[in-house]
């Protein structure tokens, strides 16, 4: 029996903090199928290299974005008959977290490429082509859950930040308000989550408040739990 035939392909879901909203990477397509509708960028697997390689040249050619400023990880495979309309397609996910990431610029199969309000197209599932509103909604749920008990909020920051900036990441991530002294007892007292600089922020009004920086920890323990953001102890 002869092997079935496949393609396979990689996609990418680059998300971002933009004017205090979630943000996510979406390209215009340049060529059938779905010209002229927004998708992830991504793209086939060349024969002579790995998913990475091929993700990161993808999010180069499309984007102009470089893979090694992004925090990227696999999120999971995709593989439903139908998914391609050009044929058997089975296709690798990537999430991707940065702050503060540039414009991106257009190129190869993809007519422009801009930053687009994570929220906007979760609301419209026929805005994106193929099943890209799929794999977009599983990398947030991904990354919501992340939050509760990893360091991953820390991504989204600035070399050094303030409490409230981490605590913002957590409200605009999750869609919900975090009660700010709880917040910040539950992360100054968790090991290596964050770690104090010895200095202050500029510019702000009355008592400026500390600088953190990314600490050595990637596991939360206790678990800071989306279900009960204002409860008392955010556990």
């Amino acid at each position: 029996m002869d092997a079935p035939q496949a393609a396979v392909a990689v996609d990418l879901v680059v998300l971002t903090i933009r004017e205090r909203e979630l943000h996510v990477l979406v390209v215009e397509r340049a060529n059938p199928p779905y010209r002229g509708r927004s998708a992830l960028p991504g793209g086939f697997v060349e024969n002579d290299e790995d998913l990475d390689a091929a993700a990161s040249r993808e999010l180069a050619e499309e984007t102009g974005l470089d893979s090694s400023l992004l925090a990227i990880e696999q999120l999971r495979s995709y593989g439903a008959p139908g998914r391609d309309p050009r044929g058997r397609v089975v296709s690798v996910c990537y999430v991707a977290l940065m702050p503060d990431l540039p414009l991106p610029v257009a190129g190869g199969d993809a007519e422009a490429a801009r930053w687009n309000p994570v929220d906007e197209l979760l609301a419209s599932p026929d805005r994106l082509a193929f099943d890209h509103h799929k794999l977009l909604a599983d990398a947030v749920e991904h990354a919501r859950s992340r939050l509760s008990y990893t360091t991953l909020a820390t991504t989204f920051c600035a070399p050094e930040f303030t409490i409230a900036q981490l605590r913002d990441v957590y409200e605009i991530v999750w869609g919900t308000r975090l009660d700010p002294s709880n917040f910040h007892r539950k992360v100054t007292s968790s090991t290596d989550f964050v770690v104090p600089t010895g200095t202050r922020a500029v510019g702000a009004g009355g008592r400026p408040p500390m600088l953190y920086r990314a600490g050595r920890g990637t596991l939360l323990h206790p678990a800071i739990l989306r279900d009960k953001p204002e409860g008392p102890d955010l556990r």
